[in-house]
């Protein structure tokens, strides 16, 4: 089974085809929120497909338009099992005015997974150093870091915290990512794409699923192994990441019936 821990379902325009691929390939698909109609969107799109699985999150870039406005997030924080997408962006996002916000939306969002009990997918461009503290301040147990391209001291650190990293479509065009993708314990690596735009501009034009497989692939030939081993090692860390919590019962679930087969139906 593969498995997308980092993407934006959501955000396509062709939702039919691109769930038809999921259905075809057994992808099973973590889509993450970027806001509240994000989310919504994202529990629709559940709805119709077995193989998906909503997050909720205010993506930082975001975040300016929910800092003073933090409790109408409460309900979809406490609906939602994981989430996501959330944390800073200090590199894409240049105007330092928007900074606090960032930092405020995040926090609320740190202090309701301590609280829940639940697992964050984070967002770290430019802002490693400090996500690392807020982790060590929340004492966060289950965090998993997207598409981290920040330095190796800081790498080092939050491996060391027990964090889980999705490695995305980057690994195949850029030698630092590569470095970054060596270096993960085997026991803490997660497989990405971040579509439909996060690889848009690597390949040209919005990302589609099956984009996993060349993440697969990349990585394989990086760690010399086989594409089964990364897929067999990526799906046995998920497992261990959802553990036993009750909130993903569902989740596991559908995981366990993938060999069964799944309709996913169009938007």
């Amino acid at each position: 089974m593969l498995i997308d821990a980092h993407a934006h379902l959501d955000r396509y325009d062709d939702l039919p085809s691109v769930l038809a691929e999921i259905a075809q390939h057994r992808i099973f698909t973590l889509s993450n929120s970027m806001d509240l109609p994000s989310y919504g969107r994202n529990l629709e799109i559940a709805a119709r497909c077995a193989l998906v699985w909503p997050s909720f999150g205010v993506h930082p870039w975001n975040a300016p338009a929910y800092a003073d406005r933090l409790d109408d997030l409460g309900a979809a924080i406490e609906q939602s099992s994981i989430l996501g997408e959330i944390g800073l962006d200090h590199h894409f996002v240049e105007d330092a005015a928007q900074y606090p916000a960032q930092r405020q939306v995040c926090e609320f969002f740190l202090a309701a997974a301590k609280k829940q009990g639940k697992i964050v997918n984070l967002h770290t461009k430019g802002a490693e150093e400090e996500i690392l503290h807020l982790l060590r301040h929340y004492d966060l147990p289950r965090a998993i870091v997207h598409w981290y391209s920040g330095p190796l001291d800081v790498l080092r650190q939050l491996v060391a915290r027990g964090v889980y990293f999705t490695v995305g479509v980057e690994v195949l065009y850029s030698a630092h990512i590569q470095t970054i993708a060596r270096a993960l314990p085997q026991e803490q690596l997660l497989t990405e794409t971040d579509n439909p735009g996060g690889p848009r501009g690597l390949i040209g034009k919005p990302g589609r699923p099956l984009l996993i497989k060349d993440v697969v692939r990349g990585l394989a030939e990086l760690r010399q192994t086989s594409a089964e081993d990364i897929e067999q090692t990526v799906q046995a860390n998920f497992w261990r990441l959802i553990g036993d919590d009750p909130r993903l019962a569902a989740m596991r679930g559908r995981m366990a019936e993938v060999v069964y087969g799944f309709e996913c139906i169009g938007s």
